[in-house]
């Protein structure tokens, strides 16, 4: 299978949706190799496997995974299948995985906060007393958790 044509950083910026900065940080702290320059322009152009790894690191990017952590996933993926190895990335994901799942709930009490808001004002609007009640009662113990 022959390899696609290079393509510029716009294209691969707007295939990846990381911005042409990032690009050029990621190659600078060695997450994505260097990146042959054409010799007429010098512009950088972008491989399909280097594209694919970008796209790669996108992905991990866009589950706020940190830098630290996408360069210990790129160490270990390049290196040679073990046990061991498959060990550290399940954990690697593993503990993503948790901190993507304390946001999740730390956004559902904020919804949570974010409607009983919306009921209260709802309420006054009305001039339901009750409902406005109950939406203060219920605030009141959301809130603690907004923390």
């Amino acid at each position: 299978m022959t390899d696609a044509p290079p393509v510029s950083i716009q294209e691969v910026s707007r295939r990846s949706g990381l911005s042409e900065p990032t690009l050029r940080y990621y190659e600078k702290i060695g997450l994505i190799g260097p990146v042959p320059r054409d010799e007429s322009s010098g512009h950088r152009r972008y491989s399909a496997s280097v594209v694919e790894r970008i796209e790669a690191l996108s992905c991990l990017k866009a589950t706020g995974m940190s830098v630290r952590d996408m360069h210990a996933y790129l160490r270990h993926l390049d290196g040679e299948a073990d046990a061991d190895r498959a060990a550290q990335l399940r954990d690697l994901f593993r503990r993503n995985a948790d901190r993507v799942a304390e946001e999740l709930e730390r956004m559902r009490v904020r919804l949570r906060y974010l409607r009983l808001k919306t009921d209260l004002w709802d309420a006054r609007e009305r001039g339901d007393a009750n409902a406005e009640q109950r939406a203060v009662e219920e605030l009141t113990r959301t809130v603690p958790d907004l923390r």
